[in-house]
């Protein structure tokens, strides 16, 4: 779901939502999980940290907002893996919906059924 791109620390990848900036201890630490949680939802999918050159996973500010829908759905009941599903696919609902718009917007003189 998420990609990663192997690239050098930079001032501005302090501000960039997808670098790798924290280890699997500080991840777990800041998103209330522990490192067994974070490594299910890399099994289900839901993402995938970059490995540092010595193996150590490594996630994004993103990977842990996802991290934290995730715990979140699992505090109210729902099973780690109905979870993931559940994640999968409002985010490919985001995505297509950002589609359309894009879709929308790229057709000049086409009216849609609200501007009547």
């Amino acid at each position: 779901m998420t990609t990663t791109t192997d690239r050098p620390a930079t001032p501005d990848s302090l501000d960039d939502d997808d670098y790798p900036a924290y280890t699997m201890g500080r991840a777990a630490e800041m998103t209330g999980t522990t490192p067994g949680f974070l490594r299910s939802l890399g099994e289900q999918g839901v993402i995938t940290p970059l490995r540092s050159d010595g193996g150590h996973r490594r996630y994004s500010r993103y990977q842990l907002r996802i991290a934290m829908r995730a715990r979140d759905l699992v505090d109210q009941g729902t099973a780690v893996d109905a979870a993931c599903r559940i994640i999968i696919l409002e985010d490919q609902l985001e995505e297509a919906l950002r589609i359309n718009e894009q879709l929308r917007r790229s057709q000049p003189g086409e009216e849609t059924a609200t501007d009547n």
